[in-house]
């Protein structure tokens, strides 16, 4: 999501840095690129509209206009004002209430509203929070199941619905329940429909006035855009929702949804979701959000995911490993797996400042996520002492190895190559020491 959109303004700015100065012409020409851009990019039109007059008040400026940087302050000012456009700062649950805490998750069918009720029960799990899961979507005993199964998943307890029941009695009887054994959240995984109609509002109306929810979260799917707004304007004029969650955020959306929530509904996006895991749910961040868009990258998030999925134990004696040369192909794979764990490969790229043009030039196939698969489905056909010494792996083995791992003979030798040149890589930082790494990166213009 948003290559498009980072693509096209990064074409712009780099006009604006082939100027010696900044005058009105220019800013002018800029500031209707970057309008046709958002438009391109499915922004809503008055949010467009307002977002480039005040871009235009400020660049107009005599600090900018005669500033020695003047097209980085034109960008600075172009960060800024995405930034307010998306809420400033971001906006998590309010879970100060006394407990429980009750969340009414709402959306249309086929949103990833369920989904998102397993991944939202997972996070706050991670805070040492005790949820409970509630279906209430009698209409699809599908929604149940999945539930359930997303429940057993994460190991957070899932209420017994059962489709015959009623959804505001089933979203009571939780609700006593979660108070006696000491649930602290409750997650109301609600019905969906096709559309918005009459009933389906009716019945969540009933439902918030029996649960008297501390939050109304809507789910919507950032793959339809503008009509993403519209559905959240609705769903907010009925319910009053307190915030967005924004799923498929990874998918091949123009991004119009994210850029226009907040200023049409005035509720902020709450959380966004960026992939399948459950583990995929991240607390939305305007500034974070902004950098990537701008291709400025996003180091904050990228560490945060490493501190969660690295084991720091484990990163140290990996680091001890490569100080004496004694990295395996054991090792290799234990590195593969929590980077499989941060996301995909091509997610993590855009995150690093200046690896999102990296990875245009690379294209698809070199930062394919098979590739990984593939490489640890042959890592885990070799035997223990032929990942701890690789000299073992002779020509009779290599056959053994493929075949196990259902790949060929040269995928073998490639990975083989791959891992020396790698370990070759890591003993000339070894021997190069801090200043030798500081004048390394210095000739590669980092």
């Amino acid at each position: 999501m948003f290559e498009s959109l980072s693509d096209k303004l990064d074409v712009t700015f780099k006009k604006l840095r082939g100027q010696a100065r900044l005058t009105e012409e220019n800013v002018k020409d800029a500031l209707r690129e970057v309008r046709l851009t958002l438009l391109e990019a499915d922004v809503n039109f008055l949010v467009v509209k307002q977002f480039v007059k005040a871009i235009r008040e400020r660049s107009m400026g005599s600090e900018v206009l005669e500033s020695l940087t003047p097209a980085q302050q034109f960008i600075k000012i172009v960060n800024e004002e995405m930034i307010a456009l998306m809420g400033g700062s971001a906006v998590g649950l309010d879970l100060a209430a006394a407990p429980p805490v009750v969340v009414m998750m709402v959306g249309l069918q086929g949103s990833g509203k369920t989904t998102s009720s397993g991944k939202l029960a997972l996070s706050l799990k991670k805070q040492k929070r005790r949820p409970l899961l509630v279906p209430v979507d009698v209409y699809r005993p599908a929604a149940i199941e999945q539930l359930q199964s997303l429940g057993r998943q994460i190991d957070v307890p899932v209420f017994p619905s059962e489709t015959k029941q009623n959804p505001v009695k089933i979203s009571r009887k939780a609700l006593e329940m979660a108070r006696q054994q000491g649930y602290d959240t409750v997650i109301i995984d609600t019905a969906g429909r096709l559309q918005i109609d009459e009933k389906l509002m009716a019945e969540l109306e009933k439902i918030k006035a029996a649960v008297e929810p501390h939050e109304i979260l809507l789910v919507a799917d950032a793959m339809t855009g503008q009509e993403a707004v519209s559905i959240a304007k609705t769903f907010d004029e009925t319910l009053d929702i307190s915030g967005v969650v924004l799923t498929k955020l990874d998918g091949d959306a123009r991004g119009g949804a994210a850029l226009s929530i907040k200023a049409v509904t005035g509720k902020p996006i709450k959380f966004v979701g960026e992939g399948e895991k459950l583990s995929a749910l991240d607390v939305f961040y305007p500034d974070r959000m902004a950098s990537r868009i701008l291709g400025m990258g996003d180091m904050l998030t990228l560490i945060e995911k490493a501190q969660e999925n690295v084991d720091q134990k484990k990163a140290e004696e990996l680091a001890l490993r490569l100080r004496k040369n004694q990295f395996t192909l054991e090792d290799f794979r234990a590195q593969l797996r929590s980077l499989k764990k941060m996301g995909s490969i091509g997610g993590i790229m855009k995150m690093i400042p200046g690896m999102g043009k990296l990875k245009d030039k690379l294209g698809d196939e070199a930062i394919d996520d098979g590739k990984l698969v593939k490489i640890e489905a042959i890592i885990n056909s070799m035997t223990d002492k032929e990942r701890r010494d690789h000299r073992l792996i002779n020509g009779s083995r290599r056959k053994r190895i493929a075949k196990g791992s259902g790949t060929t003979v040269q995928d073998v030798n490639r990975l083989l190559k791959e891992f020396l040149e790698m370990k070759k890589m890591m003993k000339k930082f070894n021997k190069m020491g801090p200043k030798g790494m500081k004048r390394m990166l210095g000739q590669l213009g980092m």
